[in-house]
């Protein structure tokens, strides 16, 4: 029996990823449920072994996704840099991130492609899942979190609303401390503006702000800051926290780009344009 084809959006979407394939067929399984399919799905993996692969086949095979895995060797935290690499590869002018420990809301691409604005990039908001909730969706290998999930944080997070989400695209989290509030494991933008500013700064290397610093290079740029708020819902998976250890000197590099108003980095994503995989 043939699976229903959905409709395709010309955009391109790209899972971060290391090492934890469980969590990444959650994800991939809360893709393959969008009503809205990105036309291409780029794996931005750091390093994991041959056991991603085969999960990655297996989702090729079984749903006809069009999955392209961009690895790098296992060298330490270097996010800025595979993500800058699956970033170099995308083929659509609009492009969408996410993290390989999410599961999306089935409308997730469809919200994110609903708000996309010339001259903006959009940024989301998530909804914890507790550690209880977590080991029982992996025991089930299931999605269904209203089945599953009775004691997760951040439930406001989990509403959806369109019009509400419309209204507030352009006032929510847009002054103050949170001028340069995003996450990267819920933003999109145009692939444009990322060539622009070079996309992610390398030098970050370990955990922390490498998204806000790319923001914050952004809206130096002039391109403004829309939140998704009551849309793009995503659900985070339990796990323990990163290591923290560069986290200071992160948010120094960050506070030096407020502070020069940089724009654009050296060792960022034009260094990946030539080695696009045909």
């Amino acid at each position: 029996m043939k699976r229903k084809m959905k409709p395709i959006a010309p955009c391109s979407l790209v899972i971060s990823t290391y090492n934890w394939p469980q969590a990444l067929d959650l994800c991939l399984q809360s893709v393959t449920r969008q009503t809205l399919m990105p036309a291409e799905i780029i794996i931005a993996d750091d390093g994991s072994s041959s056991e991603t692969e085969q999960l990655l086949n297996y989702y090729r095979e079984t749903y006809a996704l069009n999955l392209i895995h961009i690895w790098q060797p296992d060298e330490g935290f270097r996010l800025a840099r595979i993500r800058n690499k699956a970033l170099a590869a995308a083929t659509f002018d609009y492009i969408i991130q996410a993290d390989g420990d999410l599961i999306l809301h089935p409308l997730f691409i469809a919200d994110h492609l609903r708000l996309r604005k010339k001259g903006h990039f959009i940024t989301g908001s998530r909804v914890m899942l507790s550690e209880f909730t977590t080991s029982r969706l992996f025991r089930h290998r299931s999605i269904d979190i209203r089945k599953y999930g009775s004691d997760n944080s951040n439930l406001l997070n989990s509403l959806r609303s369109p019009l509400l989400s419309s209204v507030l695209a352009d006032h929510y989290k847009q002054s103050g401390r949170n001028r340069f509030y995003v996450k990267g494991c819920n933003m999109a933008f145009w692939k444009e503006d990322l060539l622009a500013i070079n996309g992610y700064n390398e030098a970050f290397t370990e955990w922390g702000a490498e998204d806000s610093e790319l923001a914050v290079r952004l809206i130096h740029h002039g391109i403004r800051k829309r939140f998704l708020k009551f849309g793009g819902i995503v659900f985070h998976l339990h796990h323990r926290l990163a290591c923290r250890s560069g986290e200071k000197r992160n948010f120094e590099m960050m506070a030096e780009t407020i502070r020069q108003k940089h724009i654009r980095i050296h060792a960022g994503i034009d260094q990946h344009l030539e080695n696009i995989p045909v």
